[in-house]
């Protein structure tokens, strides 16, 4: 049982990331607008995030405040980021895999330079520990308390929190509506008075806001706030992808999705602690691999039967209405 609760306890702190930028990239599909550059939004906000934690890792602030004011900097730093992308697909009308991937590029090189330049290093280590013994009231909760909110950071209760705006946003506001139908018939829905550059433009900036906090909360609940411009966030951005189209663009599913894929890097590296899996011999590496490797066999079995949005890639252009 207690391998249990560990592999739970550990399993979370790397689904959320999964699943909040997995979100994001949701809401940006949603109104239209394919982003490839996850990957680099997330390095962004992790930077920088990690960067506010430097600067005031000395001060009398509680860990936790710190943590908060952070996010709202990823937060920040991945919105002002996306605009790249909204103003090169939107207005522009370039090819969103080409930006989104020129997006990618550039982030870890600056973030190198800019360490180089000022720390002499290949990124940001901070030396401030935001891990909590628990949540209280939830963490009281029987079973599923100690499962999920003891021994955790406080990210995973605010991804869940994000997970359950997210799900209303999309299904019970006017807003919500308005983004899919940009995003299924632009054409449509610009007849009815929506306008579908601002509501692209608002799609891509929730997906960025959304995934400049997972890479904050990737660096905090992963990498201890180390953020590197070499390692950057490990693939986590594409791997959001796989989840989200595992996840049919769908906030319910593709929460289960990164359970199930956050799961699998937990257990390749728990490896240790499951007997029967360490008496087969088998070297570490090759658990650390499951996580690709099930994501490669997931959209292999799964692509025939995803139905993204129709008009998700093709740039809007109002006189072809």
């Amino acid at each position: 049982m207690d391998t249990v609760y560990y592999l739970v306890q550990n399993m979370l702190p790397v689904a959320i990331p999964l699943l909040l930028v997995a979100l994001g990239g949701m809401f940006s599909e949603r109104s239209g607008i394919v982003n490839i550059a996850l990957e680099g939004i997330m390095l962004f906000g992790a930077f920088f995030g990690a960067l506010f934690v430097l600067i005031v890792q000395g001060s009398s602030m509680n860990p936790q405040t710190i943590l908060i004011l952070g996010m709202v900097i990823a937060a920040l730093s991945g919105w002002i980021y996306s605009l790249l992308l909204s103003f090169a697909s939107v207005t522009m009308k370039a090819n969103q895999v080409i930006v989104g991937t020129a997006l990618n590029m550039l982030i870890p090189a600056v973030i190198l330079l800019f360490s180089k330049m000022t720390f002499n290093s290949d990124g940001i280590t901070t030396n401030i520990s935001f891990y909590i013994r628990e949540i209280p009231i939830l963490s009281k909760i029987p079973v599923l308390g100690e499962l999920f909110f003891q021994r955790t950071y406080l990210t995973v209760l605010i991804g869940f929190v994000f997970l359950i705006v997210s799900t209303v946003v999309l299904y019970k506001t006017k807003f919500g509506l308005r983004l899919r139908a940009c995003g299924e018939h632009p054409h449509a829905a610009d007849s009815v008075g929506i306008n579908v550059y601002f509501m692209r433009y608002a799609g891509v900036s929730l997906s960025g806001i959304l995934a400049g906090i997972g890479g904050f909360f990737y660096a905090v609940g992963i990498t201890d706030g180390n953020v590197s411009g070499h390692s950057g966030v490990a693939g986590f951005g594409f791997l959001a992808l796989a989840v989200m189209i595992f996840g049919q663009w769908k906030p319910i599913r593709i929460l289960f999705a990164a359970m199930f894929f956050a799961f699998l890097r937990t257990l390749a590296y728990s490896v240790s602690l499951i007997p029967f899996l360490y008496n087969l011999g088998i070297n570490q590496t090759y658990y650390k691999m499951l996580p690709y490797l099930a994501t490669m066999v997931v959209l292999g079995f799964t692509s025939k039967k995803s139905r993204a949005p129709k008009a998700e890639g093709i740039p809007y252009d109002k006189s072809q209405r």
